[in-house]
């Protein structure tokens, strides 16, 4: 394998790959559920654009932040999110113009394949990309600056999006769109906060005010537990949208979601951060599977 090839996958965080399908596509069949039908045209479309998306915006991260990112003086995260262990544009290995150059190119896919949606589903989904790759940047350029966490409180709301983009690529604005929405955004806010936690020491030497940064660690480990236990409180709203599959699914997520809770206040240490980061991954996997398999079955 190539050196030029690892950079690429190391860009796009490649082992992360088969999620924001997923993700996606947790989204779209809620949309086939309540306005009835199905296509696996469609599907696939929505899984490309779920990829391809959330690729384009992993890419932009990179290349608004590149010059920051040459400060870090450890690699905890980019070990845990880069399958070769490396930040690309810093290290060379990839250009910034490349690098945009190939953000625009997964710009113009995405918008290809949303135009080929009906109208007006085509005009949500594209409304929302570009909201999404907006509110992106300026969560990169904000929270240089900031002595509150607006950027984190706005900036996630991309992330909050993306299954709501599955859902309107065939259903339209509704009070299952919003409702997953609400229960959604809570986990991007403690996911963000555990990712800052665990980051403290590169944040510091990049001069991002992060949430760790502004709160300390015992500040960011509020930050998480709080908003995971809103997480938990939206749940009970959204679960009543879905099935017997996805209540099961979504209790086996909250128990890992409150075992990792409970096991960082015990070690209440950076260490214990990055041990619990997967389960906060993998139960955004069980959420998709459960909602995916609940329509199935």
């Amino acid at each position: 394998m190539t050196e030029t090839l690892k950079a690429y996958l190391d860009l796009i965080r490649a082992h992360f790959l088969p999620a924001w399908p997923l993700v996606s596509c947790s989204g779209l069949v809620l949309a086939f559920e309540n306005y009835g039908g199905f296509s696996w045209a469609l599907t696939i479309k929505v899984a490309l654009i779920g990829l391809l998306g959330f690729e384009a915006g992993f890419i932009l991260n990179d290349y608004v932040d590149r010059n920051r990112d040459r400060l870090d003086v450890e690699n905890t995260l980019t070990r845990y999110w880069r399958p070769f262990k490396e930040r690309p544009i810093p290290s060379g290995k990839i250009s910034s113009r490349s690098a945009f150059s190939l953000f625009i190119l997964l710009v113009v896919v995405i918008s290809a394949l949303i135009f080929t949606l009906p109208y007006p589903n085509s005009l949500y989904v594209f409304a929302v990309m570009l909201y999404s790759y907006s509110i992106e940047a300026f969560y990169q350029v904000k929270k240089r600056t900031q002595n509150y966490p607006i950027a984190q409180l706005l900036g996630r709301t991309d992330f909050t999006l993306f299954p709501a983009a599955g859902y309107l690529c065939y259903g339209h604005p509704d009070m299952t769109m919003l409702l997953y929405m609400f229960f959604f955004y809570p986990w991007t806010m403690a996911h963000l906060g555990l990712n800052d936690f665990i980051d403290l020491k590169n944040d510091h030497a990049r001069g991002m005010k992060s949430i760790a940064v502004l709160y300390g660690e015992k500040g960011t480990m509020y930050w998480i537990t709080g908003f995971t236990v809103l997480h938990f409180l939206a749940a009970i709203f959204f679960l009543r949208e879905l099935g017997e599959i996805a209540l099961y699914g979504f209790l086996a997520g909250f128990v890992l979601l409150a075992g990792a809770n409970i096991y960082l206040w015990k070690e209440k240490n950076l260490d214990a951060g990055m041990k619990i980061l997967p389960f906060y991954h993998g139960v955004l996997i069980i959420y998709a599977v459960s909602i995916i398999l609940d329509f199935i079955y």
